[in-house]
């Protein structure tokens, strides 16, 4: 759903991490002469090897802390992590350059074959105001807020660290699920220098991966998806719409989304937007060779089908019938006349106009048989609008629901809405509330489908670019706990100025140009041939893959250990929680 503010309130497939205190043990280090022995309540220093007595410092630590570039340094205790088979486990490298010459610094892991390693360099982006009405303990770096925050993850395993500066690395460790049970030990290495010819010194850090014989199995009946913009990646990349090239582009968007516990695509039949665009992103071809008939080519929509299937995609969202804001008007549907975009209709054409009701009587039937043609009628969810708000528009709702049943009795819909009135009237068939409405829905027995956007702000769960890391990661024991049947969100990778088709830089707005939170349109960040994740993405699935594990354990909603659970704003947000609760669901060995 697309939250509109004109003020600012800024702010895998499946894992599991847990960090044992730093008390637990002393890191193993093999570092050169030059170095000093590590302790129990500090990093590892070394020599800089610029001479004149220049030191740099390195640690490893937890993903669930940020790493900002003025960050005191951690400690460079042993790390140790527990992870389950078929799982990911991840945590953060870190180097401190304590002088005030520039420092070249590469990170190399190591560690047992059958874990695939990834490591990427953390980067930075700008908060330029933080989240507002939220209380300091749910704010995350506030001591450096406004200013640089940690969150996109290059895929480059080296930096050019500038003076009395923080760098981290971010390393993914993915377990298969026939993998030994066991202590596995991993090597970080990082060689460093002058430049990054000259990386001629050389630290080690250790760590010990500890896998459980639990093993993780796919999460099923909690279903995913964010909305991907289509636009975005043309716009951005400079291709025209739908191209071969846009093509080539999105194929590792929609496998990101996957990879990040999204068993659901959405799929842009026809625009979403309210405002007229001049290249809508809209796979349906349409043409109409006489006044009101019309003719439909699918050929892009199965394409799109195929795609996500080929990347492992089960379920499929569709656009809404009928514009957001009030239910007011039908969806903005193009044509191509003379080689430009044209609405079908005039933008004031009203909601259930005869006009729109002989386009659906038409649409829907061909609609109806692509999808059993494609095997995908049962495995598809449907809007009708996007989150209408009064009374005024629960009647245009219901008016325009009506048409739905007429024409297509098989649709069942689904919208974001947080009036619990739709459920209890049975006017949507699955309404989805933000979380701060969630139990009036769980307390009515009414099933439901959950989402944040911009809003809820304070204690509730959501994941702006301040949002401590520990609360984000527990999205999935609270969507668990309270019977969500899914989860929707609407910013995967809008780069644009909300509400028109200005591009934004997303390196330095997060923001929908000044209108939203920072970070609610974006989880991804454009690199020179798909996505670069984040780290609140990255987070965020590691939080489905809590959702597997207790869902593969068959843990009891009344389990004392989820006892501390008590709405979407009232949780535990502790990393000694997370291991304690996760250490009892695996049964895991101590040595």
């Amino acid at each position: 759903m697309i939250c509109f503010r004109n003020h600012w309130n800024i702010n895998l497939n499946f894992l599991f991490l847990v960090l044992t205190l730093p008390a637990l043990g002393i890191v193993s280090a093999a570092p050169s002469d030059s170095s000093e022995s590590p302790r129990a309540d500090g990093p590892l220093i070394a020599d800089s090897g610029w001479g004149g007595g220049g030191k740099a410092a390195f640690w490893l630590q937890s993903s669930l802390k940020r790493v900002y570039p003025k960050s005191p340094a951690g400690s460079s205790a042993t790390f140790k992590l527990l992870a389950a088979r078929n799982g990911t486990v991840s945590f953060q490298a870190c180097v401190q350059n304590r002088e005030t010459h520039f420092l070249a610094a590469k990170c190399r892991v190591t560690g047992p074959d059958d874990i695939t390693i990834q490591v990427r360099k953390v980067g930075y982006v700008p908060l330029w105001k933080v989240t507002g009405e939220t209380p300091a303990p749910d704010l995350e770096g506030l001591e450096y807020s406004p200013g640089l925050v940690p969150d996109p993850l290059y895929p480059e395993q080296q930096e050019w660290i500038g003076p009395f500066e923080n760098q981290a690395f971010w390393i993914t460790l993915k377990i298969p699920p026939d993998a030994a049970p066991g202590i596995k030990l991993l090597k970080i290495q990082f060689d460093f220098g002058k430049s990054y010819a000259q990386t001629i010194q050389t630290v080690a850090l250790n760590a010990e991966l500890e896998v459980s014989p639990f093993t993780i199995k796919p999460r099923h009946d909690f279903h995913v998806t964010h909305w991907w913009r289509a636009d975005s990646i043309y716009d951005y990349y400079k291709t025209e719409p739908f191209d071969e090239r846009w093509w080539q582009l999105a194929q590792p968007y929609i496998a990101d989304l996957v990879a990040h516990g999204n068993d659901t695509i959405y799929v842009p039949i026809f625009t979403v937007y309210l405002e007229l665009r001049q290249r809508p992103a809209q796979l349906l071809l349409v043409s109409e060779p006489q006044s009101g008939v019309y003719k439909f080519d699918f050929s892009r929509v199965k394409r799109l089908l195929d795609m996500a299937k080929g990347c492992g995609a089960t379920h499929f969202e569709w656009s809404h019938f009928w514009c957001y804001g009030g239910v007011k008007y039908p969806a903005r549907v193009y044509t191509t006349e003379h080689g430009a975009s044209k609405l079908l209709w005039p933008k004031d054409t009203a909601a259930t106009s005869e006009t729109y009701r002989n386009f659906l009587r038409q649409f829907l039937p061909e609609f109806h048989e692509f999808l059993i043609r494609e095997e995908a009628l049962d495995q598809s969810f449907f809007h009708l609008s996007d989150e209408p708000n009064g009374k005024q528009d629960i009647e245009n709702y219901r008016k325009a629901r009506a048409v739905l049943r007429k024409y297509a009795p098989w649709i069942k819909v689904m919208d974001a809405l947080s009036d619990i009135e739709y459920g209890k009237q049975h006017i949507t068939d699955m309404p989805i509330p933000q979380v701060q409405h969630a139990k009036n829905f769980l307390d009515a027995g009414i099933p439901h489908w959950v989402y944040y956007c911009l809003e809820p702000l304070g204690p509730w769960l959501n994941r702006f670019l301040d949002t401590p890391l520990r609360k984000l990661r527990m999205g999935g024991f609270l969507f668990y706990k309270f019977q969500a049947g899914g989860f929707l969100h609407w910013g995967y990778n809008y780069w644009m100025v909300l509400g028109g088709e200005k591009l934004i830089d997303p390196f330095t707005d997060s923001t929908g140009g000044h209108q939203v939170s920072a970070g609610d349109p974006f989880v991804v960040y454009p690199g020179n041939d798909g996505p670069i994740d984040s780290i609140r993405w990255e987070i965020f699935a590691e939080s489905l893959q809590d959702y597997a594990i207790l869902q593969t354990a068959g843990i009891k909603l009344e389990d004392p250990m989820l006892a501390e659970l008590e709405t979407y704003a009232d949780f535990p947000r502790s990393e000694e929680w997370l291991d304690g609760t996760l250490r009892k669901i695996f049964g895991s060995i101590s040595r």
